[in-house]
């Protein structure tokens, strides 16, 4: 988690997408958050409530193949051990990302060396 000023608040989260063949590719990028929420994070992210955090904001970061840059996405914590996910968007392409399979080789082929 990080607070840049003039730039704003972010969160770290994993942006898992399902490919054929039973593969998933899970992008690791920062979310812009209100400030606010990042206090609430703050407060609970090595507390028991972990579990129960859900938090909104938006894309700060581009993913490959897609155009959802500054998307509105919705986090939640699936797995207290690890950073929240990416798990739903006001978004038609990026609901469609998260929630679709994607041919594994025009992904992986989109993906820098």
């Amino acid at each position: 988690m990080m607070e840049v000023p003039e730039l704003g608040a972010f969160v770290r989260a994993l942006l898992p997408v399902r490919l054929s063949g039973g593969h998933t590719v899970t992008f690791g990028l920062w979310v812009g958050i209100h400030p606010d929420d990042l206090q609430s994070a703050l407060d609970v992210w090595r507390a028991p409530e972990y579990r129960d955090l859900r938090m909104s904001g938006h894309l700060a970061n581009a993913l490959p193949t897609w155009e959802v840059f500054e998307a509105p996405v919705s986090l939640a914590v699936t797995n207290p051990d690890a950073t929240p996910y990416c798990v739903d968007s006001e978004d038609d392409e990026l609901r469609s990302v998260l929630a679709n399979e994607w041919d594994h080789e025009v992904v992986l082929a989109a993906l820098p060396d």
